[in-house]
C-alpha cells in the first residue's frame, strides 16, 4: 500500500491528501511527531532533507506535494482529472498552483517564522511589513483572476485548488483577506465546503494551538 509521510497540521501534507480524499486512493497515513519517531527515522532515509509529505510506493519514492499528485493521476487514477489533459489548460493550471506555493503559502510563512523566532532572538519587522504588502497584491490578483470561475484554473477541481485550499486558509488566519476581495473570499468559501478539504480542515482541528500566530474563532 501506498506510503504518505506528514502530519495533519502540515500544509503542504494538506495538499497531498486533498488529492487522495478526491480519488478515494488507499494509502498507509505516516503520521510525524515525538510519538512516532520510527516514522521520522524512515522519512530521513527517504527525503533529502527530511522534507514532508513524502510519498512511499513500492520501490517509488516521491517528494513535493505539487509532484506526488502529479504521481498519483500517472500511476493510481481516479474519476477526478486534476490535471487537464488538454496541454494549454494544464499549463494555466501549473501556473496557479505555483501561485498559491510560491505567492501566498511562502510570503504566509514569513509571518510565522518571525512568531516562531525564539526568546531573545531578533523579531524581523522590516520582512513582516514586506510580507503583507505582498499578500495584499497577490489578494487582489487572484481577486480579479478568479472572477466568473469557480474554481482555481476553470470549471473543473484541480491540482491548483489543492494548493490553494491549504494556502487560504492559512493565509486568511495569518493575514485575513479584506471584505473588498469578494470573489477571493467567497472562492475560499468554496473551497473549505469541499468534502476532501473539509476533511483535512476537521482532522487538522486537535492541532490548532500550535499556529503560532494564534488560530483564530472560526473555519
Amino acid at each position: 500500500m501506498i506510503q504518505l509521510f506528514g502530519h495533519k497540521f502540515s500544509s503542504y501534507t494538506w495538499k497531498a491528501l486533498i488529492a487522495f480524499y478526491e480519488n478515494d486512493i488507499a494509502f498507509d497515513f505516516r503520521a510525524l511527531g515525538p510519538d512516532q519517531p520510527e516514522n521520522g527515522e524512515e522519512l530521513a532515509r527517504h527525503s533529502p532533507v527530511g522534507k514532508f509529505p513524502l510519498l512511499v510506493d513500492g520501490a517509488s519514492v516521491v517528494f513535493e506535494a505539487s509532484v506526488i499528485i502529479e504521481y498519483l493521476q500517472t500511476f493510481h487514477p481516479g474519476p477526478v482529472k486534476l490535471i487537464p489533459a488538454e496541454p494549454l489548460a494544464a499549463i494555466k493550471m501549473r501556473q496557479m498552483d505555483r501561485v498559491f506555493d510560491n505567492y501566498v503559502m511562502n510570503v504566509m510563512q514569513v509571518l510565522v517564522n518571525n512568531a516562531l523566532r525564539p526568546e531573545g532572538a531578533p523579531r524581523d519587522p522590516w520582512g513582516v511589513e514586506q510580507a503583507k504588502g505582498q499578500l495584499d497584491r497577490i489578494y487582489a490578483w487572484l481577486d480579479g483572476e478568479l472572477a466568473g470561475r469557480e474554481w482555481a484554473a476553470g470549471r473543473d477541481f484541480t491540482l491548483a485548488d489543492c494548493a490553494a485550499a491549504p494556502s487560504l486558509f492559512y493565509a486568511d488566519w495569518a493575514y485575513q483577506i479584506d471584505d473588498k476581495y469578494r470573489t477571493l473570499k467567497d472562492y475560499r468559501a468554496r473551497l473549505l465546503a469541499r468534502p476532501s478539504v473539509a476533511r483535512c480542515v476537521d482532522d487538522a482541528r486537535p492541532f490548532r494551538a500550535y499556529f503560532p500566530l494564534g488560530a483564530p474563532d472560526r473555519d
